[in-house]
């Protein structure tokens, strides 16, 4: 099963998940279920977007800083990884 990157558009929290390429991933409780991870502060229906990479380049972790240039698109793709400018 290939990994997907999702950026919740709330809290900015980067997530990989392996999910079949036909099942589509919306909030951050979906993303969170296939994670095995908890919603935290929150809210699950918060809107994610699939990220455009090829699966474990963006993590949280690597985006550093608040200060991390980013793309227009928002401060979860950090140096515009989600190749949306």
């Amino acid at each position: 099963m290939p990994s997907y990157d999702y950026c919740c558009e709330v809290n900015g929290e980067v997530v990989e998940v392996r999910h079949r390429m036909s099942e589509q991933v919306a909030t951050w409780g979906e993303l969170c279920v296939l994670a095995g991870i908890e919603t935290g502060a929150t809210p699950p229906d918060a809107p994610v977007r699939k990220l455009i990479t090829g699966g474990q380049v963006v993590r949280s972790s690597s985006l550093g800083d608040a200060a991390a240039p980013a793309c227009s698109s928002g401060p979860c793709c950090g140096g515009g990884m989600c190749g949306i400018d």
